[in-house]
């Protein structure tokens, strides 16, 4: 009985879910829809996940052992260096401290407030 109504089934869900309008759905290949639908789920797996993670969390931080830190929901992830770049910025400095000096080095201790000298002989001791 659903397959005789599978098209305006299809338009319900794009309509609810995403704000489509009849002409929007209408523009939609049957590959785009099916890549709209898979997109969709993952959203719906990942939100389910998420709140599933942060209501475990909850519940553990609230029943943890008085004085013990809480866990946090976030752990901060170590950002990956891209070596390529790193050394194209390594380059480009090197290459503008050739031309110009180290003077950039004491304009940003002078925009801070910082006495270099007294950062160099605490870095010396």
């Amino acid at each position: 009985m659903a397959k005789d109504y599978q098209k305006e089934i299809d338009f319900a869900f794009f309509a609810v879910n995403f704000g489509y309008s009849k002409s929007d759905y209408e523009t939609l290949t049957p590959r785009e829809k099916v890549f709209i639908y898979k997109a969709w789920e993952n959203k719906v797996v990942s939100d389910s996940q998420m709140l599933s993670n942060a209501v475990s969390n909850a519940i553990g931080n609230s029943l943890r052992k008085k004085g013990k830190k809480a866990v946090p929901l976030w752990k901060k992830q170590p950002k990956r260096l891209d070596k390529d770049t790193a050394k194209e910025n390594l380059n480009l400095v090197t290459e503008l401290e050739n031309k110009e000096g180290k003077t950039w080095v004491d304009l940003i201790y002078q925009a801070n407030g910082i006495d270099r000298n007294k950062v160099m002989k605490r870095g010396r001791k």
